[in-house]
């Protein structure tokens, strides 16, 4: 086990769900609410803690799509690609978050661990396409000049809002 990853925060959340094996998809979505990803050194901790396995915990994380073993940023933007948003121009305003933060198809998140862009197949607001969303805030009719204003904004926002 790591000694030097610090796990008050984690101590915390297994301590709030009683170190249940019932609780273990809760104990893992508050882990990664706060690390915005489910750290490896994490889960020979939690089986120790909870009577689970590490197989049994690993299988979980990588059942549900929304757990992430690898770190996101702590702005995560998903373009939505659904048709409503691809025939109004979704691809163009992707390609300028790719270029501006120097991200691909295959490098996904910032190596300052400020952004993470996604795509996704619908954000279900196809009324306001394109869409994109930055931690879950809808931002609608996008373009891609909109996106790096968005991208800038960002980037000057205090470091702990």
């Amino acid at each position: 086990m790591n000694k030097s990853f610090d796990f008050t925060v984690t101590d915390e959340i297994l301590h709030r769900h009683n170190c249940e094996e019932r609780a273990i998809i809760s104990i893992l979505q508050e882990i990664q609410e706060y690390y915005h990803y489910l750290p490896n050194e994490l889960f020979p901790y939690i089986s120790e803690k909870t009577g689970l396995s590490e197989a049994k915990i690993y299988s979980v994380a990588t059942f549900y799509e929304n757990f992430s073993l690898e770190p996101k940023g702590k702005y995560i933007i998903k373009v939505c690609d659904g048709t409503a948003c691809h025939v109004r121009h979704s691809v163009p305003i992707l390609e300028r978050l790719r270029s501006e933060l120097g991200l691909s198809e295959s490098k996904t998140t910032t190596d300052d661990l400020l952004f993470t862009v996604e795509t996704v197949s619908c954000l279900g607001a196809c009324g306001l396409a394109p869409v994109i969303t930055v931690n879950d805030k809808v931002h609608p009719a996008m373009t891609p000049d909109k996106a790096s204003e968005l991208i800038k904004t960002l980037k000057e926002e205090p470091s702990d809002a």
